[in-house]
């Protein structure tokens, strides 16, 4: 059966070399079979620069190069780990780059996709830090410095960041229900599908008075997760590494 599928939130990384094997596992299997692959963001956990030559992203866009010529088109949008990911990387991989949200017709259905940090809106620091960090002039300043400064900048702000979460509860880093409602309704659609908050689900809710759905991919942690959209509806699939 005709089909797509969407994953997100791998935050692949050289201390974690059994995800990369999984990743690569996946594309050579699973992916091979669908109609299209889409990268809801933060396929890496942090992303500096697309000048990097760390030797796993060399890795990464080989493999999903080799996807794009089994005639596999593969499309990603930014993570809030990686949204410094570029053209150039982007052209290495053979991906197109779509929007923070973007909204698609799969098999005669409307659906909407998104990494899913922008409905989180009750996170208020985080949303102050995000609007920071994506104006145009601060990235070009950043991808500017010399790549060991990136270096100890990423990684203060991986660390800061986590101190920053430990205090917050499960519910403010969590979507906000109205913030999905607006969203979903401005895009008019009854199916969205997000990742970013590493709870996979899915969840029933009404948009414009008729039923819709929710589907939250998981992170690659302790095992992978997927989403299959088909003419007959939408699975969300956890699977060994």
């Amino acid at each position: 059966m005709s089909h797509t599928l969407f994953i997100a939130d791998l935050h692949l990384c050289e201390e974690e070399p059994a995800i990369t094997a999984g990743f690569l596992a996946f594309l050579r299997r699973d992916a091979r079979q669908a109609d299209a692959l889409y990268i809801l963001g933060d396929l890496f956990e942090a992303w500096i620069g697309d000048d990097d030559p760390n030797p796993l992203h060399a890795k990464v866009a080989a493999a999903l190069d080799e996807l794009r010529l089994a005639g596999v088109p593969c499309y990603f949008i930014h993570g809030n780990r990686d949204f410094l990911l570029g053209q150039r990387f982007a052209k290495s991989c053979g991906m197109r780059l779509l929007p923070e949200a973007q909204r698609l017709e799969l098999y005669g259905r409307p659906l909407l996709i998104m990494h899913g940090d922008t409905l989180c809106t009750d996170d208020e620091g985080y949303q102050r830090f995000r609007r920071k960090v994506h104006q145009r002039w601060l990235q070009k300043l950043f991808l500017s410095l010399p790549l060991s400064l990136r270096q100890r900048i990423a990684q203060k702000m991986r660390a800061g960041s986590k101190q920053a979460n430990s205090s917050k509860t499960m519910a403010i880093m969590d979507v906000n229900n109205e913030a999905v409602t607006y969203t979903m309704s401005r895009y008019q659609v009854q199916c969205l599908i997000h990742g970013h908050t590493h709870r996979p689900a899915v969840h029933t809710l009404t948009v414009n008075g008729l039923p819709a759905e929710r589907v939250v991919l998981g992170a690659w942690h302790m095992e992978g997760s997927m989403i299959r959209v088909t003419s007959s509806g939408t699975e969300l699939i956890a699977f060994p590494l």
